[in-house]
């Protein structure tokens, strides 16, 4: 018989146990007894481990009693890791968190209505740059598709907002300030362009600009505020402008290559939290409660407090019964009355009537000139004769042409524009403007007599107060806006038939259009804007139509 290794201390035992020394083998009883007692040994040595424990018998305690025991995970639950984005996604995160918040954080300073809007300017910032991440993970859809649609959603929503903020408050005294964000907004429409974005946000930058020179201009010498407001965010656009050039020279390029479905990966994008802490907008999915409320504080002491006042109906019902009982008392209702003597009544007394005549105020000289709410009267204004006459003024600030205070010059003003100028005209009477070039925009304002010729402009021309005014475009022209025109004629070109205009407490205005023939030899035909609007109540609601005078 091989020797026994000792290796296991319960097999060691057993065998140890069936083992004889002479090397023959007994009866199969006494054999089970012994290795009945050896068990038992081994038994009773684990019921009592401190007592004759060695150190094979330790081990094999330790092993059972950490076999039984469950273990217990302490671990916290897994989380979804942000996943890491683009450079160009980065560069834009930085572009937000930077110019952005920057120019937020002054319009939370102006307060009111702008604060409002630059908050729906974020939330269109926020919807761009989930846009550019889903090119980065997607194939391109096709752009008249419902899932193209569904992926500028979110953009176009809070364009709609900003500029449902401008049009609510056109009579803000910020309205400038409003019309600045609004008209800037629409250039983040440049994810579906598809050659040279930079350009097309350059383009409506400027005409932004515009706006922004007004603000400009008001509060120079007046609020630093105002001025910062207008400065941060033009270098938010140059720093989108340099952001497009850097990345998207050509347009957005899609993942045509291993991109996933558009809508998969607006979903992801929407339930992936950023990197750099940039807000997600929300998915359409119902978000966490709120907290509960704090519980209130409680008093000792207090007073209960008072009942309310008897104002049921039915009290109300108990005091109109009332006075209705006391008014059908019909002769006795002058019963408790007093009866006067006639040397009591003044119509029958003339001496009392003298005697209880009221006195006559007297006013004095300092409160004579005093109005009905003892606040003075404004002062005169000074007439324009009288009012000190500034120089002319032409010059360039910037993307900016400057014209003010010219009284009828003796020959026409020339200004060679290009496509990021803005003019602004202001206090100018009798005044002939030649534009040669393609501008950004033009506004004119308080300079009556006015007469403007220009080649084509890219967003729009703003006329404000200005009587007999004469106009005339050679190219092309989106949009005439007239506030406050007493006396408008404006010629249009074949290239301009496109031409909207917009009139508001304008009377007088007249547009010429070109002939209608090819070769031009026929007259031109003149349309008057209609002045009259008649409105009037059907099914309910209020309707307003234009009143034609025909004849």
């Amino acid at each position: 018989m091989e020797p026994i290794v000792e290796e296991d201390p319960l097999s060691y035992h057993i065998l140890k146990a069936v083992q004889i020394p002479d090397g023959t083998l007994t009866d199969p009883v006494l054999r089970l007894e012994a290795a009945t007692s050896r068990l038992e040994d081994i038994a009773s040595s684990q019921a009592n481990p401190d007592q004759n424990a060695g150190p094979q018998s330790s081990t094999l305690v330790a092993t059972t009693s950490a076999s039984t025991v469950p273990k217990v995970d302490t671990s916290p639950p897994p989380q979804k890791v942000a996943e890491s984005v683009p450079p160009s996604v980065e560069e834009f995160d930085e572009l937000i968190n930077g110019n952005l918040k920057a120019w937020i954080e002054l319009s939370k300073q102006v307060g009111g209505v702008v604060s409002d809007q630059a908050g729906a300017v974020k939330e269109c910032f926020d919807a761009q740059r989930q846009f550019i991440l889903i090119t980065t993970k997607a194939k391109k859809p096709d752009m008249t598709s419902p899932v193209f649609l569904e992926l500028l959603k979110d953009l176009q929503d809070g364009i709609l907002k900003v500029e449902e903020i401008r049009q609510t408050n056109r009579h803000s005294p910020m309205k400038n300030h409003l019309a600045m964000a609004a008209d800037g907004i629409d250039a983040l429409r440049w994810i579906i362009i598809d050659a040279k974005p930079a350009v097309y946000v350059e383009e409506l930058f400027g005409g932004a600009q515009m706006y922004g020179n007004n603000v400009l201009k008001e509060y120079k010498e007046k609020e630093r505020l105002h001025v910062e407001f207008v400065q941060s965010f033009n270098k938010l656009f140059r720093a989108l402008i340099s952001y497009i050039k850097k990345h998207h020279a050509q347009g957005l390029i899609w993942n045509a290559k291993d991109g996933i479905d558009a809508l998969k990966a607006l979903q992801e994008v929407k339930s992936t939290p950023s990197v750099n802490g940039t807000s997600v907008p929300p998915s359409s999915g119902a978000g966490a409660p709120p907290p509960p409320p704090p519980p209130l504080p409680k008093f000792d002491n207090v007073p209960p407090p008072p009942p309310p006042p008897s104002g049921s109906s039915k009290a109300q019902g108990s005091d109109m019964g009332a006075v209705f009982d006391q008014l059908n008392v019909g002769e006795n209702v002058t019963k408790g009355l007093k009866k006067v003597d006639a040397s009591q009544m003044t119509h029958k007394n003339p001496s009392l009537r003298a005697q209880t005549q009221p006195p006559v105020p007297q006013r004095s000289s300092s409160s004579s000139s005093l109005g009905a709410r003892g606040k003075s009267p404004a002062p005169p204004r000074k007439p324009e004769s009288m009012r000190t006459k500034k120089p002319p003024k032409k010059e360039l600030d910037g993307n900016k042409w400057i014209l003010e205070n010219y009284d009828s010059p003796d020959g026409p003003i020339e200004i060679d524009a290009q496509i990021n100028h803005s003019i602004l005209i202001s206090k100018c009477r009798g005044l002939t403007l030649r534009v040669h070039g393609k501008a950004n925009a033009i506004a004119v304002d308080n300079s009556p007599k006015l007469s403007l010729i220009l080649d084509s402009l890219v967003s729009s021309l703003d006329v404000v107060k200005c009587a007999n005014f004469a106009f005339q475009v050679l190219g092309k022209l989106p949009t005439v806006m007239l506030d406050q025109v007493d006396g408008a004629t404006l010629y249009l070109s074949k290239e301009s038939l496109a031409t909207e205009v917009f009139t508001s407490k304008s009377s007088a205005v007249n547009v010429v259009l070109p002939p209608m023939d090819e070769e031009g030899d026929g007259d031109s035909r003149e349309f008057p804007a209609p002045e009259q609007i008649r409105s009037f109540v059907r099914d309910g609601v209020l309707v307003s139509e234009i009143v034609e005078h025909a004849g």
